[in-house]
């Protein structure tokens, strides 16, 4: 049975739901579901375009790559892990996460024209994990507003939802 998880703008109130793709990245969906509930301060890309992204601490072991594109598409939800020194210091400073030896970015992507291509350090892989199947469009009207209107007080919360019935 396909698992599913929810994604909420917290401040925004708006939420989506994404079925895992264990078949496609299994060791991140196992790593991503045994961590959660997540969530932390969302941001908008700078570099990728169409992307609202939260920073959280790493959890469970390193993961490498699965599943791993650079042009993502709308309704993808990526893993990313950063180490420290890969990250712009005054980013981190800002983040609150300066401190810590690396972290792992959870993003959804929610337009086209995708490209994670970081001018600091090239290109940027990230593992597919997941795909939105309910509330694309209502989230990126929301996401889309956060590069608008601003990110300050928006917090980016994935959650497990329980087994469904109903699933797609």
């Amino acid at each position: 049975m396909s698992k599913f998880i929810n994604i909420t703008l917290a401040r925004r109130g708006v939420s989506c739901v994404a079925e895992l793709l264990e078949k496609d990245a299994p060791r991140t969906c196992a790593a991503v579901w045994d961590a959660l509930p997540l969530g932390g301060d969302a941001q908008h890309a700078k570099y990728a375009r169409n992307e609202v992204y939260t920073m959280v601490p790493r959890f469970g072991a390193e993961i490498g790559f699965e599943n791993t594109t650079v042009t993502p598409i709308p309704g993808d939800v990526v893993y990313f892990s950063f180490s420290g020194g890969m990250l712009d210091q005054s980013f981190k400073a800002d983040q609150r996460i300066d401190h810590l030896p690396g972290v792992i970015d959870l993003a959804i992507f929610y337009g086209r024209n995708n490209l994670l291509l970081n001018g600091d350090v090239g290109w940027v892989p990230g593992n597919v994990y997941a795909t939105v199947v309910e509330g694309l469009d209502a989230m990126a009207e929301a996401c889309h507003d956060v590069w608008r209107s601003g990110s300050v007080g928006e917090r980016l919360v994935y959650e497990r939802l329980p087994e469904r019935s109903d699933a797609p």
